[in-house]
């Protein structure tokens, strides 16, 4: 029996270890943009400490996915030149830094204002990947880019109606996919969200999800996040002005949390995604207010369950948090350290370099990495201490998130991915 355990713990540990040198989704291996790699690069600029650099045919807000040897992009061609509304996944060699293989996922690409249809980001288990795309699109294909299924999410349940196009990021949880679409601003009819099976791309259930929102306040551009509570796991999704939980089995609504537009307003879109770190919950809205929250209630736990509010919450930008400490950086590059707990703040306002930020900074290695647009990514301090350690610049237009595997940072700007640091 000993003999078991010991090598049931080595198994256990060789996952964890391979799970932290990848980064399958958007928002890395533990799901909430935090990575346990060590050693990652502080300073860099076009020339120096660059790997490699890959061209890319148009900016994109999605962030690339890594696993093993092979990162995968959601890329958008050029729609300035012809036939040029084609959207593919990419499957790049991160060694050299060469395209393996690309594979078609639809047409239809077209620009709403920052946002392109190539905005939500892949998500891998290390021998499949899945893509889906703005135009609803949902492939799955597997590693030597065999096409396994796909659908059209619009085709079977109707047009996204969302005001500025559709932008969500599949979760992976347990051989399935999690796709949200809440939506209102354009269209009548209800948001729901859906549990795909993984293999065969068949819906194995699909749950309306009511909310008061009117006008813009439906839609959201969130990406599911995965609560655990004891041996149970829940997914949470915000928009249209409410945090809810669901059971993944069958979708039914288990909590709900009111409070994210406490005036009703009709332009209370949310951006930013839900952050989970055991059972901590960060919920933003549009800015005010953020709202923690305890998992693990039941029903309305906008009374019982909110831990606090914070005013000056982000718009577009993701928090992350390592559960001592909240970080967040705010669209016009304005930078908090909140007590996780209590919402204290810890420090405030402290001025990154100007520029808007659109990508959602990622905590690794006792630091906090935030790109801007302008490809200028700070490196700051992690702690309740304000300092900036690097600020490096690529000089070119950036909507996506870094990401982190094997000791190397990867960023990808408008025309280029960028390999950062020695493997």
């Amino acid at each position: 029996m000993r003999t078991t355990l010991v090598a049931a713990a080595a198994a256990a540990l060789t996952i964890q270890t391979l799970q932290a040198e990848n980064w399958p989704q958007w928002r890395g291996p533990a799901l909430n943009g935090v990575s346990s790699e060590k050693n990652l690069p502080i300073k860099w600029s076009q020339t120096e400490n660059i790997a490699w650099k890959l061209a890319l045919p148009a900016w994109s807000g999605s962030t690339p996915i890594i696993w093993g040897d092979r990162i995968f992009l959601n890329v958008a061609d050029d729609l300035k030149v012809k036939n040029g509304d084609n959207l593919h996944l990419w499957c790049v060699d991160r060694v050299k830094g060469t395209v393996l293989w690309q594979r078609p996922i639809g047409g239809g690409n077209h620009q709403e204002r920052k946002q392109n249809m190539s905005s939500p980001s892949p998500v891998t288990d290390g021998t499949r990947v899945w893509v889906m795309s703005g135009t609803g699109v949902l492939k799955a294909f597997d590693f030597a880019g065999k096409e396994l299924w796909m659908r059209d999410i619009q085709k079977d349940y109707g047009r996204f109606g969302l005001n500025w196009g559709y932008g969500s990021s599949p979760l992976l949880h347990d051989n399935a996919l999690y796709v949200q679409v809440l939506h209102g601003m354009r269209t009548d009819d209800p948001s729901y969200v859906l549990r795909i099976d993984a293999q065969s791309g068949k819906t194995i259930w699909k749950v309306d999800r009511p909310t008061r929102a009117h006008m813009e306040s439906p839609d959201a551009y969130t990406t599911p996040a995965l609560l655990r509570v004891g041996s149970r796991a829940e997914i949470v999704v915000t928009g249209g002005d409410v945090v809810t939980g669901h059971d993944p089995e069958t979708g039914r609504e288990l909590w709900r949390a009111d409070g994210l537009n406490p005036d009703n307003d009709g332009n209370y879109r949310i951006v930013a995604s839900p952050v989970v770190l055991n059972d901590l919950i960060i919920a933003p809205t549009r800015e005010r207010p953020m709202l923690a929250l305890k998992g693990g209630g039941r029903g309305d736990v906008t009374a019982s369950h909110v831990l606090w509010k914070f005013g000056s919450g982000p718009d577009v930008p993701t928090p992350v948090t390592d559960g001592t400490y909240v970080y967040v950086v705010n669209d016009r590059g304005i930078a908090f350290c909140l007590d996780a707990r209590s919402g204290k703040e810890v420090y405030g306002r402290q001025r990154l370099r100007p520029g808007t930020y659109s990508g959602s900074p990622v905590l690794a290695d006792g630091k906090i990495y935030i790109t801007n647009e302008d490809g200028v990514t700070s490196v700051m301090k992690a702690g309740p201490s304000f300092e900036v350690l690097a600020e490096n610049e690529l000089d070119d237009y950036t909507l996506s998130s870094p990401a982190i595997s094997k000791g190397q940072i990867f960023i990808r700007t408008g025309k280029a991915l960028w390999a950062i640091g020695k493997r």
